[in-house]
């Protein structure tokens, strides 16, 4: 839950502590702060959780919002024991502060209840902006309609205000019928467009965003309607001082393995958010977390020609597992594959990969080989991205420890990567050719 104050960024978060598992023990917001998004202050807990007796047993997303004289804090207060109480289990809650460390919960009647004909139990992530058009407040929040938990009924609903007191329900925002829920909305303006973002975990799971050029729609998707794969989830943006980041989280796997399932929860990557000329939107590394990666090293240019095979050439067998990696690649006209392989081990031939299928307009990050089967469950590890020959595409690659984060002209994929096989890192082609060009490396961090 971000917010931007000064030349810092506030990140509100929850910490599970897997006790014994995700949702083992009740949980608060806690705050940390950075400047830079490489150095971070734990401030500990900011607003705690209620008792096992109180509607915020454990308090869920929701969002920071400055008005009225105070920063307010819209959250969902959930309660785990209320549904067998004939009680809602989510309810929308409200806390107000004066310096975003110090929250006084309100328990005033800004307790949004779900409304009539919408699921009680899934009611949650409140997000406010101000509608200037309008003069008054927008609350949306994610919901589903009554019902089995199967049918595609999420949506997003709104509340509007003209003091932050007083609410009045406004139906459906956006309800297109397509997912199950729709998890921690973001509604947010960039030059002549407005857009929509929402959480699903029933198609991709995973981000997905729609634009219009009102409030009032009509909401239409861009050709790639994501920003990452499936392991990055439940994304929120701040602007500051013209840069507006996506605050998400790359889920960690059941018992840290490359085989096993995500978990609920994990590691914060922050993407900075760009936008294309058509108004469609990609991301790109946080500036200042790229610019901190020091004692950058050049590389030579590569060309691959293999045309009945696959070729690679090693570009670096001391890679280590903090890697900041640039290059420039391009590929002649029939080359099926290539890609880029990182933690390889030289001897085993073992190493993870980000694979180009040219034909097919997508790239996918995997095991290699996916054996003993499988080595690593990859499901919604892809991205579309237009393929062609003879243009040039522009790698960045940031690894840290077991987070490796691809972006390629601002279509970005990140991945676990829990078995470190090796150190190598290279480039590939299969059947075909393919030239790289200023390449780079840096695996240090700058001094503060």
């Amino acid at each position: 839950m971000p917010f931007g104050k000064g030349d810092e960024f506030y990140l509100f978060h929850q910490r599970d502590d897997r006790d014994p598992v995700p949702f083992g023990q009740p949980f608060g917001w806690s705050l940390a702060t950075t400047k830079d998004f490489v150095h971070y202050k734990d401030c500990g807990i900011a607003i705690p959780r209620g008792s096992d007796q109180d509607q915020d047993q454990f308090i869920y997303a929701g969002s920071i919002f400055q008005a009225e004289g105070q920063y307010h804090a819209f959250y969902t207060g959930y309660n785990r024991d209320y549904p067998a109480q004939g009680k809602p289990s989510q309810v929308l809650m409200h806390a107000v502060s004066d310096d975003l460390q110090h929250w006084r919960k309100t328990q005033d009647a800004l307790t949004f209840t779900p409304q009539e004909g919408y699921d009680p139990d899934d009611w949650r992530d409140p997000w406010v902006i101000r509608d200037e058009d309008k003069d008054q407040y927008l609350l949306v929040l994610g919901a589903r309609k009554q019902g089995p938990k199967t049918r595609q009924s999420g949506r997003t609903v709104a509340f509007t205000s003209k003091d932050l007191k007083d609410w009045r329900f406004e139906g459906d925002f956006w309800a297109p019928d397509l997912y199950t829920m729709h998890e921690m909305p973001d509604l947010f303006k960039m030059g002549d467009w407005w857009y929509h973002i929402v959480t699903e975990y029933s198609d991709k799971h995973g981000m997905i965003y729609r634009m219009a050029p009102s409030l009032e729609g009509p909401w239409t998707a861009p050709v790639d309607d994501a920003f990452d794969g499936s392991a990055y989830y439940a994304g929120r943006t701040f602007e500051l001082n013209g840069k507006r980041v996506l605050f998400g989280w790359v889920a960690t796997k059941e018992h840290d393995d490359d085989t096993s399932n995500y978990e609920w929860g994990g590691t914060f990557v922050p993407h900075q958010i760009m936008q294309r000329q058509d108004g469609s939107l990609g991301v790109q590394p946080v500036d200042t977390l790229w610019e901190s990666f020091d004692d950058r090293r050049a590389l030579p240019d590569v060309s691959l020609d293999s045309p009945d095979r696959c070729s690679e050439q090693v570009l670096d067998d001391q890679s280590g597992d903090l890697i900041s990696f640039e290059a420039d690649v391009s590929f002649s006209a029939g080359t099926r594959a290539f890609g880029l392989r990182l933690y390889e081990n030289e001897q085993t031939g073992e190493s993870y990969q980000f694979d180009f299928k040219v034909g097919e307009n997508r790239y996918l990050f995997e095991g290699n080989p996916n054996y003993p089967w499988f080595s690593n469950m990859n499901i919604g590890l892809e991205r579309p991205i237009r393929l062609e020959p003879d243009t040039v595409y522009h790698m960045q690659l940031v690894v840290d420890d077991t987070i490796a984060t691809l972006y390629v002209d601002g279509v970005a994929l990140n991945a676990r990567v829990y078995r470190h096989y090796g150190d190598g890192l290279s480039m590939f082609v299969t059947e075909g050719s393919i030239k790289v060009s200023g390449i780079s490396i840096s695996n240090t961090l700058k001094e503060v």
